[in-house]
């Protein structure tokens, strides 16, 4: 069988993508047994000629997806989360930010707006792919994007640096705003 001769070269890629993605060893653990097991299932049923790693990490991707849907359906029955859209500022998003503390923050996000940040940001998908993996259409999917970028912002932005406010600088230096 061809998918056991990659299993072992296969095994720490899939496991890598998962890890950083899902924030819990346990879950990625869990994902990459179910990886591996769907892709089983799929070599068995004659679905895919000749395996890859490539094709294993896209396995991985829809695993990962699956789990998050499991786990916002699963957030929703225990409490009602409300967020406002507010499409009213351009939002450019070019600020360096710390990788493990964005990783921190993103693993305490919500389940809609962790899934819909990492399939854009961090596997770089455009946004009509984001919304076909959400199942939602490119506008949704805009706007949850404004959304979690604003969630995750609001929970990163007491641990950036502090710039300092120029108009207490003016007025400390002797300045006089009467021209």
């Amino acid at each position: 069988m061809a998918l056991l001769a990659l299993y072992d070269q296969a095994l720490p890629e899939v496991y890598g993508y998962l890890r950083p993605r899902c924030g819990d060893v346990a879950v990625a653990e869990d994902l990459t047994s179910e990886t591996f097991l769907a892709a089983v299932d799929s070599v068995k049923r004659s679905k895919v000629a000749e395996p890859t790693v490539a094709w294993l990490i896209g396995v991985a991707r829809h695993k990962l997806v699956d789990h998050w849907r499991r786990v916002g359906r699963e957030q929703r029955k225990l409490a009602a989360v409300a967020s406002e859209p507010d499409d009213s500022e351009d939002d450019p998003w070019d600020a360096r930010l710390d990788a493990l503390r964005a990783q921190e923050i993103l693993a305490e996000l919500g389940p809609h707006h962790r899934l819909a940040l990492t399939l854009r940001y961090l596997d770089g998908l455009p946004v009509p792919e984001v919304a076909d993996h959400l199942g939602r259409t490119v506008h949704a999917t805009e706007a949850l994007l404004v959304r979690a970028r604003r969630a995750f912002r609001k929970q990163y932005e007491p641990f950036a640096p502090a710039e300092p406010d120029r108009t207490d600088q003016h007025h400390q230096q002797g300045g006089d705003d009467r021209g």
